[in-house]
């Protein structure tokens, strides 16, 4: 993965699984940008969606038996991007607020991932 390719950047991760967030965090570091979180839980996902100046959000659809989607509304009428890292999530389960935003499946390369996320920040730019 090319290093400073998110440089500058700011990214919310909302992943309720301690492994799988600590890697998210340390690949986006990698990549240059700015972790904000990782978020565990529906209550901090809506608040960070809420507060932080971000560029773009990877959310984990499953927050320990609740669903993400009221902290994607949130980024919905911020204008924020952002994708959903699920093991379980097929296009047809979303709401149409939601039908820009892509999912990608667990587990997923590193580089995809970041990949995903650069052109996301870059669309939005």
């Amino acid at each position: 993965m090319a290093s400073g390719q998110l440089t500058g950047k700011r990214v919310l991760v909302v992943e309720d699984e301690l492994l799988i967030a600590m890697d998210l965090a340390d690949s986006l570091a990698a990549a240059g940008a700015e972790v904000v979180g990782p978020c565990h839980s529906l209550e901090d996902a809506k608040s960070a969606a809420a507060d932080e100046g971000i560029d773009a959000a990877i959310l984990d659809v499953d927050l320990g038996g609740r669903e993400v989607f009221p902290a994607a509304d949130i980024l919905v009428r911020r204008g924020i991007p952002f994708l959903f890292h699920s093991g379980r999530l097929d296009r047809a389960q979303l709401d149409s607020a939601f039908s820009r935003a892509p999912i990608c499946p667990k587990p997923m390369a590193a580089e995809q991932l970041i990949e995903t996320v650069r052109s996301l920040v870059a669309v939005a730019a």
